[in-house]
């Protein structure tokens, strides 16, 4: 029996900052993969819907299937965390209702042909998976290599020969071009993970990438060392790049370190932009987010970027720091570990502390920034960034 499949969005909470409020947590990268897909391939379905925060419902992005507020459904449905990154493929499930569990956390629920699902249940059979419990936006950094290496050997085999004048470091089979176009001078190093590039990517000369590795469509890297990261559709990037996750539609094109860090969709990160990613102690990380302080426990971890979020450049970005969606940071060299959602200005003595970008201002820019990767702004895209404005600026 095929259960529909469903995802669950966490209530908003600092932990999930820069990201929710502004996109369904389950379109967040978990290695090679969204959370919603890792979830899909699991499930062996395609998601039927994704319950999130009210002001979301209708969002709109190319691939993301509907969204609403929390409803009941009717069985039979599974209905997944979108908090929660599943491995493998589904074990049979109860005809009743049931949770899936992992290592004691209620990750997933489900009620069989002729029920409603309502909201969780604690008390249903329990049905152990595995998998990765996410308890924030920054566990996205945690564990990352070892994701993509999961990822990536699944995906080798059947790529396009390397044009001459590349090089690779270890077993070539460790490397995967898929429609992809790569000047002479590009060297692979897949001796601690493989290297997938997918249709459309170009790579310059000068560029070294080190596996594990994962570029999504039509991304272009333009030089530099790129090592143990998760690349989505659409990027720009050049420069030094460490165990980063690219949610996609970002820019990173100038030089700059940019370490263990997030960076949102229509992000762009100014020349020479750079991430601190270790503490001076080389202790824990702790985040900082509208007042709220979160032990992370990682010792890497260097900036959360939010969608539409913008550096001017030769910004210093300390560890664990944090920027709101839609934020502008100039003005400061270095700012601080927590920049709300649509500041203006972060230290410039021209503009009044506090100050927001206005809601005209902010959709000036996306109508500006998004067809400059293909993307029309629509009423209907209109509509859905007015509403994220919105509930950032409460």
């Amino acid at each position: 029996m095929t259960h529909a499949l469903y995802l669950l969005d966490p209530d908003p909470s600092p932990a999930w900052a820069p990201f929710a409020g502004a996109r369904p947590i389950s379109e967040l990268r978990a290695g090679a993969q969204l959370i919603r897909e890792r979830w899909e391939t699991f499930a062996g379905t395609e998601t039927a819907a994704i319950f999130a925060l009210p002001h979301l419902a209708g969002f709109v992005e190319p691939g993301v299937p509907m969204v609403s507020a929390r409803h009941p459904v009717s069985g039979p449905a599974l209905i997944g965390s979108s908090t929660f990154v599943p491995r493998g493929l589904a074990p049979p499930f109860p005809a009743a209702a049931f949770r899936l569990s992992c290592q004691g956390v209620s990750v997933g629920w489900g009620v069989g042909a002729g029920a409603t699902w309502d909201g969780p249940q604690a008390h249903a059979t329990r049905v152990d998976v595995a998998g990765v419990v996410l308890h924030g936006a920054y566990d996205l950094v945690r564990g990352l290599e070892r994701q993509l290496t999961g990822d990536l050997g699944a995906r080798l085999g059947d790529g396009d020969p390397l044009p001459a004048g590349c090089v690779v470091l270890g077993d070539p089979a460790g490397v995967a071009v898929h429609d992809a176009a790569l000047e002479p001078g590009v060297v692979f190093d897949v001796r601690q993970g493989p290297v997938v590039l997918e249709s459309g990517v170009a790579v310059r000369a000068g560029t070294r990438l080190e596996g594990p590795l994962w570029v999504g469509a039509n991304t272009h890297l333009l030089g530099g060392p790129i090592r143990a990261s998760a690349i989505g559709p659409h990027c720009r990037v050049r420069g030094e790049l460490a165990s980063c996750v690219f949610l996609g539609y970002a820019n990173k094109a100038h030089d700059g370190f940019v370490g263990h860090s997030v960076i949102g969709r229509w992000a762009n990160l100014g020349a020479g932009t750079i991430t601190s990613n270790l503490k001076n102690t080389y202790g824990p990380v702790r985040l900082e987010v509208a007042g709220a302080a979160i032990d992370t426990g990682l010792t890497n971890l260097g900036s959360l970027i939010g969608d539409h979020a913008k550096t001017a450049i030769g910004t210093l970005l300390g560890t664990g720091t944090v920027i709101g969606v839609g934020a502008n940071v100039f003005g400061a060299v270095r700012p601080p570990k927590y920049v709300p959602p649509l500041a203006w200005g972060v230290g410039d003595p021209t503009v009044q502390a506090g100050t927001r970008l206005t809601k005209e201002g902010f959709l000036k820019i996306a109508e500006r920034v998004l067809p400059r990767r293909d993307i029309a702004v629509d009423e209907a895209t209109r509509t859905m960034l007015e509403r994220i404005y919105e509930w950032a600026a409460r």
